[in-house]
C-alpha cells in the first residue's frame, strides 16, 4: 500500500479542488485504458461488452450508441466498436439487437477482472465511508456547478 504524508484539514481544504480532480480523472482513466490495452479493447469496446452483458438481446446499435456517446471523449465511431466485436466473435446481431456470444462473455469477464484491479489499487487505504463521502462530495459539486449530480446507471 501506499503511504501518503499527512496533512492537517487546513492544509488539504486549501487544496485547488480542479487540480485534484483533474489529475484523479487523469489517472484512473490512463490506468483503466492501460488494463483494457492488454485486452486490445478500449473504453467504448468495454462499456458495449457490459452493456450488452447486462440486457441480453434488448440493446439495439442507435441506442446503445445514444446511451455511450455522452462518457465518450474521444469521438468515436461507435459502428466501429461494433464491427470490431462482431468481427472477433464476441457479439452478434439478430433483427437489430446485440448479443454477446460465450467468447464475449468470456472477454468481459476478462477486461472486468483487469478492472477491478485498478480499483482494488486507487481503493488501497480508503474504507467504503471515505469513498461514498467523495463521490457525494464530487456529485454535489456537479450538481452545484450545473452538471447532472444524479448517479449513472
Amino acid at each position: 500500500m501506499t503511504t501518503t504524508k499527512p496533512y492537517t484539514q487546513t492544509q488539504l481544504a486549501a487544496q485547488p479542488i480542479g487540480y485534484w480532480t483533474r489529475e484523479t480523472a487523469d489517472l484512473v482513466i490512463g490506468n483503466l485504458r492501460t488494463a483494457l490495452a492488454e485486452e486490445n479493447l478500449t473504453q467504448p469496446h468495454w462499456w458495449t461488452l457490459n452493456h450488452v452483458a447486462g440486457a441480453p438481446g434488448t440493446w439495439t446499435r442507435p441506442a446503445l450508441t445514444a446511451k455511450l456517446t455522452p462518457y465518450d471523449d474521444q469521438h468515436t465511431d461507435f459502428d466501429t466498436v461494433y464491427d470490431d466485436l462482431t468481427a472477433r466473435g464476441w457479439l452478434t446481431q439478430t433483427t437489430h439487437h446485440l448479443t454477446l456470444t460465450a467468447a464475449g462473455e468470456a472477454a468481459r469477464t476478462r477486461a472486468h477482472d483487469r478492472n477491478a484491479k485498478v480499483h482494488a489499487t486507487l481503493r488501497q487505504g480508503i474504507d467504503d465511508a471515505t469513498y461514498a463521502t467523495t463521490i457525494d462530495t464530487l456529485r454535489r459539486i456537479v450538481a452545484n456547478l450545473g452538471g447532472n449530480g444524479t448517479l449513472p446507471t
